[in-house]
């Protein structure tokens, strides 16, 4: 095993939560890090620790980048250390406990032999695209789905738009083992995440039924996405931002009857992005709050047509 290097400082709750939400700032780097946080001690809830793992030594515009990441550390520089002889990756998954959101059970390597017999497994790494299953937002989308399930409702034509790891993808793929499934994300990185994980846990990729399709998209901006169009169900967790600036796009491809699951926005945005799809035609159907974090999913008047 090579040798390989960790970065530490010190950063508040709200920047160890925007952390977790949003990686983008560091995606685009030549060597991209594995980002963890963690509250050292729970008697200082707002005292977190943001931790880098490299695989190469970090220079000093990377250590910039991640300085960026938590302004509340003022000068503090970066503790760098060298980790020699150690699987990093392994390093950097010990505090990355199991998920257990309705039937599905999300795990990281280290966690294969507790799986449950009742479960949906799901192995997903920590690593270079956001969406182990760790973070509020993720989980309330598998419950989301859970939910749907177990309300009988089936879908035939799904789309994950900002898939991350393809998580979200393969998990109604599981569900809906007929339906068609398309995933997308602006990142270049996160389609190739997705793909080796697809690979992990036995995903068929392609255009089929029951394969999953890889798109490097912005948004709803592109030809495959355009001509799968319409969607009877639509999942989209990403941030508040772009969930109000894509409303109209989103709304446009999904079916009438169709529905549509929001995430990644907190608590006081809830109403604001709400407010952008009703302006579209889709109505509340279901509310799932993780902490700060709800999940919306939301239903498509069939009046409306899809165009």
């Amino acid at each position: 095993m090579s040798d390989s290097w960790k970065a530490s400082l010190p950063c508040i709750k709200a920047e160890a939560e925007a952390i977790a939400a949003d990686i983008s700032q560091l995606v685009f780097l030549e060597t991209p890090p594995v980002l963890m946080t963690r509250e050292p001690d729970p008697a200082r809830p707002d005292e977190w620790l943001l931790e880098a793992y490299f695989d190469v030594a970090p220079t000093a515009a990377t250590l910039s980048a991640l300085k960026a990441l938590a302004p509340s550390a003022g000068d503090v520089a970066p503790t760098v250390e060298k980790l020699v002889e150690e699987d990093w990756v392994t390093l950097s998954q010990q505090g990355l406990e199991p998920i257990r959101a309705g039937r599905f059970f999300v795990h990281t390597p280290a966690h294969r032999d507790t799986i449950p017999a009742d479960a949906i497994a799901l192995e997903i790494d920590a690593g270079r695209a956001f969406g182990t299953g760790q973070h509020e937002t993720t989980t309330g989308c598998l419950m989301a789905l859970d939910r749907l399930k177990s309300g009988g409702i089936n879908f035939a034509d799904i789309l994950d738009l900002g898939t991350g790891t393809g998580l979200l993808a393969f998990s109604a793929l599981k569900l809906w083992p007929a339906a068609k499934v398309a995933a997308s994300d602006i990142d270049p990185v996160s389609i190739e995440v997705t793909q080796e994980n697809a690979g992990i846990n036995d995903i068929a990729l392609g255009r089929a039924r029951g394969q999953v399709e890889l798109a490097v998209a912005p948004g709803m901006e592109h030809g495959r996405l355009k001509a799968r169009a319409p969607y009877d169900l639509l999942i989209a967790n990403i941030l508040a931002g772009p969930l109000i600036d894509l409303a109209p796009s989103v709304a446009r491809a999904v079916a009438p009857g169709g529905r549509l699951i929001l995430a990644g926005l907190l608590d006081h945005q809830a109403d604001k992005v709400a407010s952008a799809y009703r302006r579209q035609g889709l109505m509340l159907s279901f509310r799932i709050d993780r902490g700060e974090w709800p999940t919306l999913v939301m239903r498509k008047r069939r009046s409306l047509g899809w165009q």
